[in-house]
């Protein structure tokens, strides 16, 4: 029988795919013997799981109520992208004036391939092409303590982005980043920095937040074909 660690990274990997695929959706209770029976697994083993993905963010655990996935709020996501705003209003005023074509061009190219995604509709990769936008602006500073910092948060967002339904402004988006290069490539240091601010500003208003009420999602269906997915492949290794 495979170790107990080994089992408990099994159950959070699979955990942590129905969070993000929607299929355990926020505020959804997770009793430890309904996962127990599921995964065929100790109660010891389904805890171990909880508390690993309780400290990435991914679960929630509440005092003599259990654990629940993760239901950020509206508080929380305006903080996260006002600290991401301080930061690359910072890194802004660092590099205008002092990148050289080199620098700009790296840039362009991201807004570019981010650009083809959002004429093919390519919203996942559009999301994940708009992000990178934004890490590869701070990595430019050369500033490990500040990239540290920023990836941090970026980490955070993303796990938000996973929890919470959004309908963003793809193409506004992107029309945002051509214009923050533009300005900060011109010299207009508190133009780009104000547009920073604006950028988040309709990020945040991109998430759709629902009202805190209570989650009674089924967990079964969510991660039997999953759990079945998962031993199929195994079987599949194994021959």
């Amino acid at each position: 029988m495979p170790p107990m660690a080994n089992l408990s990274d099994d159950i959070a990997e699979t955990l942590t795919r129905a969070v993000v695929a929607k299929r355990l959706p926020p505020g959804t209770k997770l009793s430890e013997q309904v996962l127990a029976d599921l995964f065929g697994v100790s109660r010891a083993v389904i805890r171990q799981a909880i508390i690993r993905l309780s400290d990435e963010g991914l679960l929630t655990m509440e005092r003599n109520r259990g654990a629940f996935v993760t239901r950020p709020t509206i508080r929380e996501a305006i903080e996260m992208y006002d600290a991401l705003t301080i930061i690359e209003q910072g890194v802004a005023a660092q590099l205008a004036g002092r990148l050289d074509h080199r620098g700009w061009a790296e840039l362009r190219d991201h807004i570019a391939q981010q650009t083809r995604a959002v004429e093919d509709k390519n919203h996942v990769l559009a999301d994940n092409l708009g992000a990178g936008f934004h890490t590869a602006f701070v990595a430019i500073l050369r500033n490990k303590i500040v990239q540290d910092m920023h990836l941090q948060l970026v980490r955070r967002t993303a796990l938000l982005r996973s929890l919470v339904d959004s309908r963003f402004d793809y193409c506004g988006l992107v029309n945002d980043h051509v214009r923050i290069v533009d300005l900060l490539e011109a010299g207009d240091v508190r133009a780009a920095q104000a547009l920073i601010d604006t950028h988040y500003r309709n990020v945040v208003k991109g998430f759709l937040m629902d009202a805190e009420e209570p989650c009674s999602t089924d967990v079964r269906p969510a991660l039997l074909p999953l759990i079945e997915e998962k031993a199929a492949a195994k079987l599949i290794a194994a021959k």
